[in-house]
């Protein structure tokens, strides 16, 4: 049996340079492009203060540095804007800064997931935590960080929140094992295989972007050698913690974009529009005269 406490601690890897979004991310980071006007890192910070975490480690790169500024006081902005009476914008500046503790450790090379969360491990120190991929941005916090989270208090073990995929998008995933018939809230992991070819997928239950991991995942970390693109795949480290019986899966039910991808991006910036009211009426009307 895992790690049975509940984690406090969550790692966001956004270390990556976004060059699909070039030239609009030349100058800016990527997690930092807005979805309506909160940047896109935002709301993956949102959803894991939302199911209770309380220690956020990011781990930057290079020209990282909004990031930091994002979530850190910002005096003369906050005094301007009390000066002028402007107390919901205040409002809506300080609540993210005030909700959670922030880290911050760098990724001195770009060598895979595996590395940047092993980059993160004198932050997290012997406790299970919670990792969240920064491209990968979910509706519900409820249905997607969350249900790793129940299934982590059940097991005590590392859990990796999936969802089904089509077949020939297999090599874009880390690809789980699944019993046959429907899913149960989570089943323990058999086998798991970075990007497979559809022909070779052991299901079409991907993994996606969401973990809730114990301490032992630093102990195969360590260990690994490069795989896949020359890279310490995170996803050798869990395959070892599957072969101990250490991991499971839980199907995420939350709406998912993907917006390092720009057609994922594009539509969450209209299901999130779509969900604010001030803006959903006239932006139905305006989509139907452009249909």
């Amino acid at each position: 049996m895992g790690d049975m406490t509940q984690p406090t601690k969550a790692v966001i890897p956004v270390a990556g340079l976004g060059t699909r979004f070039l030239p609009a991310t030349k100058a800016q980071p990527k997690e930092m492009l807005p979805l309506v006007d909160k940047p896109v890192i935002q709301y993956v910070v949102e959803e894991a203060i939302q199911c209770g975490l309380e220690t956020l480690v990011m781990v930057t790169g290079r020209g990282k540095q909004a990031i930091e500024n994002h979530f850190d006081v910002a005096y003369e902005l906050e005094d301007t804007l009390q000066r002028r009476g402007k107390e919901e914008d205040l409002s809506r500046v300080r609540d993210i800064t005030r909700r959670a503790s922030f880290a911050y450790v760098r990724q001195g090379e770009p060598l895979g997931l595996g590395h940047a969360v092993l980059c993160a491990e004198p932050l997290v120190g012997h406790e299970a935590f919670a990792l969240l991929l920064g491209d990968d941005v979910f509706d519900c916090a409820e249905t997607s960080l969350g249900a790793l989270l129940k299934a982590h208090h059940v097991t005590g073990k590392s859990v990796v929140g999936v969802q089904l995929v089509p077949q020939e998008h297999t090599s874009r995933y880390g690809i789980v094992a699944a019993p046959a018939g429907s899913a149960e809230d989570w089943w323990p992991v058999s086998r798991i295989v970075e990007k497979p070819r559809p022909e070779e997928a052991p299901s079409r239950w991907a993994v996606v972007g969401r973990y809730v991991l114990t301490p032992r995942v630093f102990h195969h970390l360590h260990r690994i050698e490069r795989g896949v693109g020359g890279e310490y795949q995170l996803t050798d480290a869990l395959a070892r913690l599957a072969e101990e019986g250490e991991l499971v899966a839980a199907p995420l039910t939350a709406r998912r974009f993907d917006t390092g991808n720009k057609l994922d991006y594009l539509k969450a910036n209209l299901a999130f529009a779509l969900q604010r009211e001030e803006l959903a009426e006239d932006l139905r009307a305006y989509l139907r005269e452009l249909i």
